[in-house]
């Protein structure tokens, strides 16, 4: 920017005078000061605006080395810092004297690290089911000369561990452990036993051995048909299974007699029987053998769904317990389907058939094995929000048995209707008729009533006691022996 010239007072004076001079009169000599002072005044005015211009375009000029120099102070420091940061996130310790930054960053890392540990162990550990139940029984008896109370106790102990899938095959892995001490009342003259929890182990231990046993081991394989369909679509399922097993895991259930650890206690509501009791399942003195399952199943008009399963099982003295193959199985063939009845309450009805070419005559004096035969029915049923209808009946079609014709019925009843939702009363009622060949034999000429009722009191989830009752008329189909009478409780701790 130029600057401004700068006049003289007087030159300026005198110009004023001549332009004054030419247009009008001279002005007074009064007039001619107060017109230079203003002059004077205008005139430094522009000297300070001059110099204030002047001082702008100095500063203007220096201050970009003023800010390339701020910016590289900048520049440097930042470069401290990331070479600070570099440093410590070379090593995976956490250190005071490292930048928060790294501080916080390392911590995120190790927090992330563990999460991921975590749901990979959870990942790992995703479809496997385990659960460890104790069941303790104390039994007193009325009516049998000599008979003591009995006390007994079971634990088990399961666990389903899912494999990896094949294709759209699901597969998993079942194992069971059993352990106990006592055989309760079932020693008796009887032909049911009154305490089915009761187990120990066989094979001449002492009465005060208690050994675990691999009770079941078997395998399991799901598979959805038609094979190579779109499995989400897929109505109908072929399932596989193999190895060590219990026969009435998957034939004669039922769900208000099924569990003797919180239901019925005796053989004959627990199970059909003709085959427990009876003797007729022709598993090994511990209740399992070694067996095959093939099952198809259809949901095509869920709700309702039915299934036809077919079992090959090792029966008798040796074929049960792995000292032969399955030459000669015991076979078992059952129907099932659930319906909805009753205003839409689900029910299950299960009929099937076995064959046993390896049981035993009731009389142990007659040597060698003979070929069994038979049919049953197993049926529950929901009547209300929370009553279950249940029977079973089964018919013995050949062989030597001390019974040939079995009917049982009953129903579980739960405590809602009186304010105890976790509680169930039990009541059943069963017939055991003798066949002609036992009549003939022993004069067993009436048939063996049994009944018994149970009232399960929940105190926690995993606690509950059952006070149980059972009255057995003509014991052994003996019309002339005395009713035998039994107060139990049972005590349940499951998890």
């Amino acid at each position: 920017m130029r600057a401004l010239p700068q006049l003289k007072p007087m030159a300026l004076a005198a110009a004023l005078l001549c332009s004054v001079g030419s247009a009008a009169a001279a002005p007074t000599q009064a007039e001619l000061i107060r017109m230079l002072e203003k002059l004077n005044q205008r005139v430094e005015r522009l000297e300070q605006r001059n110099a204030d211009l002047e001082r702008a375009l100095r500063d203007s000029r220096a201050q970009p080395q003023t800010a390339q120099s701020t910016v590289e102070q900048r520049l440097q420091t930042l470069e401290q810092q990331q070479e600070h940061i570099a440093k410590g996130l070379e090593n995976d310790t956490i250190s005071e004297k490292e930048p928060e930054l790294v501080s916080r960053l390392k911590a995120v890392e190790m927090q992330s690290a563990g999460m991921l540990a975590t749901a990979r162990k959870m990942g790992v550990l995703d479809g496997i089911s385990a659960g460890l139940s104790l069941t303790t029984v104390a039994h007193k008896p009325y009516g049998v000369d000599g008979a003591n109370s009995e006390l007994n106790y079971r634990a088990d102990a399961y666990v389903s561990l899912p494999l990896a899938r094949v294709g759209d095959v699901e597969q998993k892995v079942f194992a069971q452990f059993r352990l106990g001490q006592g055989i309760g009342l079932n020693d008796l003259p009887v032909f049911s036993r009154p305490n089915a929890t009761a187990f120990r182990l066989q094979g001449g231990l002492r009465a005060d051995d208690s050994v675990a046993l691999l009770a079941q081991a078997w395998y399991q394989a799901d598979i959805p048909l038609p094979l190579g369909g779109f499995k989400p679509r897929s109505k109908e399922t072929l399932t596989v299974n193999f190895g060590k097993m219990d026969p009435f895991v998957f034939f004669d259930q039922n769900a208000a007699a099924g569990d003797e650890t919180r239901q019925f206690m005796n053989t004959v509501f627990v199970h059909n029987p003709l085959l427990d009791a009876g003797g007729d399942i022709g598993v090994d003195a511990n209740g399992f053998t070694p067996g095959l399952r093939l099952s198809y199943s259809n949901i095509t008009s869920k709700p309702q769904s039915w299934r036809v399963s077919l079992g090959m099982f090792g029966a008798g003295e040796k074929g049960s317990n792995y000292e032969r193959s399955l030459t000669s199985p015991l076979l078992m063939l059952q129907a099932e389907t659930e319906q909805r009845l009753f205003d839409g309450l689900p029910g299950s009805y299960r009929i099937y058939t076995w064959s046993n070419p390896q049981a035993i005559h009731f009389d142990s004096s007659v040597a060698g094995t003979e070929h069994h035969t038979g049919w049953g029915v197993s049926a529950d049923q929901r009547v209300g929000d929370g009553v279950t209808l249940f029977g079973r009946y089964g018919q013995q079609m050949q062989g030597h048995v001390r019974f040939d014709h079995a009917l049982t019925l009953g129903a579980e009843v739960n405590g809602s209707y009186w304010n105890r939702g976790g509680d169930s009363l039990g009541l059943a009622g069963g017939f055991l008729k003798t066949s002609q060949a036992y009549r003939g034999a022993t004069g067993a000429a009436n048939g063996e009533r049994v009944a018994e009722l149970y009232y399960r009191y929940r105190i926690s989830r995993q606690f509950e006691l059952s006070p149980n009752m059972q009255y057995i008329g003509n014991p052994g189909g003996d019309s002339s022996a005395a009713a035998i009478k039994m107060l139990g409780l049972r005590a349940q701790l499951s998890y």
